[in-house]
């Protein structure tokens, strides 16, 4: 069908380009997820404080974030960092391209995990908040043993749903070279040849995993709901 040929696709491809491709994606997903909960909640927490000085930077950098494409914001930091900062890195100069990734997914994504978990800590009863309160917690305790448990219960489907758009976001790493599932597609498909063939693997590939990823998080949330 349309001239495609897909018979160069074999385990030898998989092994020598798209294994090491999607590695670096399941590792950049899960450290920009871990990192962007972080520092998100803390965004977060910022946020509610209600002290101007806090609220004022988080809510500039959050809208800020959000408001700037991302594969703008991974080549601003790709190109406009100083080659010295990788340096800093053992082997940082040799990777530029994946460190530049890492750090700016963690950043970017913090502002979105931030709304999700101001949503959710928003959603807590204030009476559970008072109790704590009247029980002598001070805001620290509250948030920790209290608020943020359930928050984090309450948010765990839209959370996976983030980070299952943050996988399908590791693809634009492609701008700037690293080596991420799409480029050991891309790899392989120019060094045989079969370049329209690479891209549409690549496609099936990202939506077998986000559909059924989106489907595990789907059956998660109606099963949260029966609990509740």
């Amino acid at each position: 069908m349309f001239g495609l040929d897909l018979s160069f696709f074999n385990w030898d491809i998989i092994s020598k380009f798209v294994i090491k491709g999607f590695l670096f994606s399941i590792q950049l997903t899960i450290v920009a997820t871990i990192g962007g909960i972080i520092f998100g909640t803390l965004l977060a927490l910022m946020r509610l404080s209600g002290k101007k000085i806090l609220v004022v930077p988080a809510t500039i950098y959050v809208n800020g974030m959000r408001s700037v494409p991302l594969v703008m914001v991974i080549l601003w930091f790709f190109l406009l960092v100083p080659a010295g900062f990788y340096a800093l890195i053992p082997g940082g100069s040799n990777y530029r391209a994946e460190i530049s990734a890492v750090i700016t997914f963690v950043a970017f994504e913090a502002a979105y995990f931030s709304e999700i978990m101001r949503a959710g800590i928003q959603s807590i009863s204030r009476g559970q908040v008072n109790a704590g309160r009247a029980l002598g917690m001070t805001y620290a305790q509250n948030m920790k043993l209290i608020v943020l448990p359930q928050a984090f219960r309450n948010m765990v489907p839209i959370l996976l749903t983030q980070t299952i758009i943050l996988f399908q976001d590791t693809s634009l790493v492609y701008a700037i070279g690293a080596y991420d599932l799409l480029k050991g597609f891309s790899t392989a498909g120019k060094i045989y040849g079969r370049t329209e063939e690479a891209y549409l693997l690549a496609a099936v590939v990202y939506f077998v995993m986000c559909f059924g990823l989106s489907y595990m998080v789907k059956r998660l949330q109606n099963k949260i709901a029966i609990i509740r």
